[in-house]
């Protein structure tokens, strides 16, 4: 992970709320893969409300958001998981990391998930996992330099 910039000022991470839906959803929709599955116009469809609206009725679910300026600078979603493999184990489960492009290396993306790790630290797991989409070449390196290890093949089915 590079050092962070330090002409960028120091990154501010909370919980998102309702008004932040949108900036997410411009985010998550912000590059290629993002832009096919995603529709970050306005009025935001139906599903992304109710989506975050359940989230955050759920206290098994972090949407944890970077904030720069004041401005959105990235975002990410926990999910805690109980499980009876690994004797009883919680697991951390790490998805939708974004951090916007024009931000990118420079560090925010590293401390938004060192954040995140502590945040699953501090809710008692014992494992941290997160997937990304094979064509994402730059990203497995980032993951890889923070000590996340692809050691399983993900399946998927889209219902």
């Amino acid at each position: 992970m590079p050092p962070p910039d330090p002409t960028i000022p120091a990154v501010i991470f909370r919980g998102a709320q309702a008004g932040d839906l949108p900036a997410i959803i411009a985010l998550i929709a912000d590059d290629g893969l993002g832009r096919g599955r995603d529709n970050a116009s306005l009025p935001l469809d139906s599903s992304y409300v109710q989506a975050f609206d359940a989230m955050a009725k759920d206290a098994n679910q972090v949407m944890l958001l970077a904030e720069l300026n004041g401005e959105l600078a990235g975002y990410l979603q926990i999910t805690f998981i109980p499980g009876l493999s690994r004797k009883g184990a919680w697991r951390g489960q790490i998805e939708s990391v974004r951090v916007a492009t024009r931000l990118r290396g420079k560090g925010i993306g590293g401390a938004m998930l060192e954040h995140a790790i502590g945040l699953c630290r501090e809710r008692g797991c014992r494992l941290v996992q997160l997937t990304s989409d094979k064509t994402r070449a730059e990203a497995h390196r980032f993951y890889g330099r923070l000590g996340f290890v692809a050691s399983h093949n993900g399946f998927k089915l889209t219902l």
